[in-house]
């Protein structure tokens, strides 16, 4: 289990599965469905699921690149703490799992299940053929909060989208400033990033707007539903964090880019997350 683990990096949960919770939570005060505590478990395994068959599968896929990546050789499938056959099994299983609990939740999370799926699996074949893969791995961990919205009302609405793009400006974000580690060895394999396509000067331009855009899109929920000063906290906190990491990363010095990306966006994401279950809590019960 350490192992596998280790093979999805697990922490790294901590990135969507907050917004997971503000989505199931959205749904619940604006809408008159209850709290289920199936629907709750449900959602959790669907979130493990989906991110545990992402990562997996990337690293199936990119096994002979991390290979010949310093910073990534130690990996576990390319230090044979797992086979490759493994890894895809574990992926299969995930998805079978994924695509079960979807079924046992409502019958359009059932029905978009595999379409979950190739958007969190199909971000692994990005590099190689689009620049813009880290816009498809932020569109992938976009589908926590309108996912989880969707598994308590089994439909549609505006305010879980608006969340949906924080996360996807947010993610496409940090994942260029994380990226900048490999520019030189993605021109040389001839992958495809914002970093090797721009250089690490542009790329942390263009990595500067999408957040800006990302704080924008938790600033508007403000003018569609009613949110108290827990959420305030939340916000200025969110937004430093984004502010902080542009901070700690420059062109010229990319020692602290591991404590940008891990540190500072998982405080960002669960701070958030508490505060916004805060401000519920607050405004339904005090």
């Amino acid at each position: 289990m350490k192992k596998y683990l280790s093979l999805v990096t697990f922490s790294h949960t901590i990135f969507a599965m907050p917004f997971a919770f503000i989505g199931f939570f959205l749904a619940i005060s604006t809408t008159n469905h209850e709290f289920s505590w199936l629907k709750l478990v449900l959602m959790i395994i669907c979130m493990i699921c989906a991110r545990n068959a992402a990562m997996a599968f990337n690293r199936y896929l990119d096994r002979e690149i991390d290979a010949k990546n310093p910073r990534t050789k130690m990996r576990d499938i390319p230090s044979g703490r797992i086979t490759a056959n493994n890894a895809l099994l574990f992926t299969i299983i995930n998805c079978f799992i994924f695509i079960t609990a979807t079924y046992f939740i409502n019958l359009l999370c059932f029905i978009l299940s595999p379409i979950a799926l190739l958007v969190v699996l199909g971000y692994s074949a990005t590099k190689r053929f689009t620049a813009l893969c880290h816009l498809v791995l932020g569109l992938g961990l976009s589908l926590a909060p309108i996912g989880a919205y969707l598994v308590v009302t089994g439909e549609f609405a505006l305010l879980p989208v608006l969340f949906s793009l924080a996360v996807l400006c947010w993610v496409s974000g940090f994942d260029i400033i994380y990226a900048l580690q490999d520019e030189d060895f993605d021109r040389t394999e001839k992958l495809h990033s914002i970093p090797s396509f721009l250089g690490k000067k542009n790329a942390l331009m263009v990595s500067n707007v999408l957040h800006i855009f990302a704080a924008l899109f938790v600033i508007v929920p403000l003018f569609f539903t009613t949110l108290t000063w827990p959420y305030y906290i939340g916000l200025t906190i969110f937004i430093g964090m984004l502010i902080y990491q542009h901070q700690l990363v420059k062109p010229n010095d990319l020692s602290k880019v591991n404590f940008a990306f891990m540190t500072t966006n998982g405080i960002a994401s669960v701070a958030f997350a508490v505060c916004f279950l805060f401000d519920i809590y607050y405004r339904h019960y005090l």
